[in-house]
């Protein structure tokens, strides 16, 4: 059987992938919506490489996250751990008096851990110290 997707000719499908049911559609429980819209969500993911790992639209994960904010959705643990949002705080003192050294320019609390660092931080390096200190917290 020749199978043509896009209807031009001389183009085979290597993989048809059949969805059984009345509809022809995926089901997923919220969980599984929910787990695949957070991992969407992770520094670095782009929303399109996630939606094709896992068979849907961008669009479909967008609208999960969007129902996450609203609070429709409820992230798994092992995400909801994770701090989307950071308090600033401003150090109004030019030196750490406890240390008698000038204060750092940033200074990320990631669980038990603190990372300091300056103006000068590589934004590469910045985020694999993070993914560190998460990793070592979960």
């Amino acid at each position: 059987m020749d199978v043509h997707l896009d209807g031009s000719r001389g183009v085979g499908v290597s993989r048809l992938e059949v969805i059984e049911g009345p509809s022809g559609r995926r089901r997923r429980t919220k969980a599984e919506r929910a787990r695949i819209a957070a991992e969407s969500m992770m520094p670095g993911v782009k929303v399109a490489d996630v939606a094709r790992k896992h068979g849907t639209t961008r669009w479909q994960i967008y609208d999960w996250r969007k129902r996450i904010r609203k609070g429709n959705l409820v992230l798994p643990e092992s995400v909801a751990a994770f701090p989307f949002f950071a308090e600033l705080m401003v150090n109004d003192g030019a030196v750490d008096a406890a240390t008698a050294r000038p204060a750092s320019d940033l200074e990320i609390v990631v669980g038990d851990v603190v990372i300091r660092a300056g103006a000068d931080v590589d934004e590469s390096h910045l985020t694999r110290a993070i993914r560190a200190a998460r990793a070592a917290t979960s």
